[in-house]
């Protein structure tokens, strides 16, 4: 729906003088110099904002509306939920059939050796309880002074206080007395930018993991509680990581008794093909982080997955100890719960976890054939249906150009042709993560769009 011109005014000034935004300029909003977009709609792979534009959305607004929008079935779902029961809490014991049924669909859905799920809201929180969980876990094993986490730079956990300090991105540490202590950063995993070009891939993996074994001894493992990360890296640029990275990277943790907790909030319920970014990579984590796709968004909602051994361990701690004393008001919410049984209930039935397998190296092709050969790509990478375009000044010398200085220009240029991408920090990086519902029609769209934008930012 177009709404009238008058609203319109209103309604942006509203937006100014009321709303303070996340990720966002924030004194460029306040003075109306940000061209904010007000989204009234959306159907499919398609938004619509108030000036009745239809947008494809290339990047499934945050890689986590992956039915695609106006799918009544979550809709309907929520509704009728609301006027049953639209909230009650769940400490002590207490339940909701959404929420109950939905954790056994998602135990269903995991891994063998998982075990429970504590539903959050947000990613954020659901790292939030992850750290906490392993550091209690520890305690209980009689090690307390284990409670140091390792994170990747590039990695993306989330903007709390935890949760921030495990995000190894600059902007969410900086001016914010991030990290906190005891949060460490060891390298992104991504070869295109190996500190030595000479260096072969497999040069590259000894040297990733000599320094993380090298940060445990240096630290004193007896005082590391666990690593996380992104099964595939996703916010610091779409980076999948080095064959052989993550089976190298378990065996150090092992040998170590370090925990690993695998954050699926960007790779759960089908974004790579598979059910879980552990199963494609074949991780056996210890927790799994999910959010995003559990409710394509609809609502929010997220969870942390633990394993066997992490719950025989929180069971036994409350028959010694009594109450885990840990808990959000709108845990395990049941408005939020039936609209993830809808939205898991319909990728079963559309086969999108099905689509994404065979649309996402399609996705990785078409960007190739359109933009590969262009002078200042550096590289066309991703997997499942996840993929991002690096541009250079100079490719060949990994020359780089002054700090997204481009990627932005060209995802202005996308926008003006009616695509939706993402231009993503640490570089000049394009960014794309459809609905896992799109056609690949759609997929043709956006890669022509790309190479229109790309030509007319920095030429042919």
């Amino acid at each position: 729906m177009k709404l009238e011109a008058q609203i319109n005014d209103e309604l942006a000034a509203w937006d100014r003088d009321c709303l303070l935004h996340p990720t966002t300029h924030v004194a460029n909003h306040a003075r109306g110099d940000l061209p904010g977009r007000i989204i009234t709609g959306g159907e499919g792979v398609y938004v619509i904002d108030r000036d009745g534009n239809q947008l494809l959305d290339a990047f499934a607004a945050l890689y986590c509306v992956n039915a695609g929008y106006g799918r009544s079935e979550i809709a309907d779902a929520m509704s009728k939920q609301a006027h049953e029961l639209a909230y009650f809490h769940s400490f002590a014991g207490h339940g909701n059939e959404p929420a109950i049924s939905l954790a056994r669909m998602i135990m269903d859905r995991a891994p063998s050796h998982m075990s429970r799920v504590y539903f959050g809201l947000s990613g954020s929180d659901a790292n939030e309880t992850n750290v906490k969980l392993a550091w209690h876990f520890h305690i209980l094993n009689g090690a307390p002074e284990r409670k140091k986490i390792i994170s990747r730079w590039r990695g993306y956990h989330g903007s709390g206080l935890v949760s921030g300090s495990l995000t190894g991105l600059a902007g969410y540490h900086a001016r914010f007395h991030l990290p906190l202590p005891g949060f460490l950063h060891v390298a992104a995993p991504h070869y295109l930018r190996r500190p030595d070009l000479e260096m072969s891939e497999l040069e590259f993996l000894d040297y990733l993991i000599d320094e993380l074994e090298g940060v445990i001894e240096q630290e004193n493992p007896e005082t590391i509680a666990a690593f996380i990360g992104e099964p595939i890296m996703g916010t610091g640029g779409i980076i999948p990581p080095p064959k052989g990275y993550w089976e190298r990277v378990q065996d150090v943790l092992a040998r170590y008794g370090i925990l690993l907790i695998a954050d699926e909030v960007v790779t759960g319920f089908g974004r790579m093909g598979e059910m879980f970014g552990s199963t494609y990579y074949d991780l056996k984590p210890d927790f799994m982080t999910i959010a995003k796709g559990l409710t394509s968004a609809y609502a929010p909602l997220s969870g942390s997955i633990i394993s066997d051994r992490i719950f025989d361990v929180l069971s036994q701690g409350s028959d010694d100890h009594g109450t885990l004393c840990h808990g959000w008001t709108y845990s395990a919410h049941p408005v939020s719960a039936a609209a993830g049984v809808a939205t898991l209930d319909l990728i079963d039935r559309l086969g999108l976890v099905e689509s994404a397998a065979k649309n996402g190296s399609y996705l990785k092709q078409c960007l190739k054939d359109a933009v590969g050969s262009h002078p200042n790509v550096a590289e066309v990478r991703g997997d499942g249906l996840l993929a991002a375009v690096e541009l250079m000044d100079d490719p060949s010398a990994c020359k780089y150009f002054p700090m997204m200085s481009v990627a932005p220009k060209i995802a202005e240029a996308m926008l003006k042709r009616g695509v939706i991408s993402r231009a993503m920090p640490e570089g000049d990086i394009m960014g794309f993560a459809p609905p896992l519902s799109i056609s690949r029609k759609e997929i043709d769209l956006v890669a022509e769009t790309l190479r229109d934008a790309l030509s007319e930012v920095l030429g042919s």
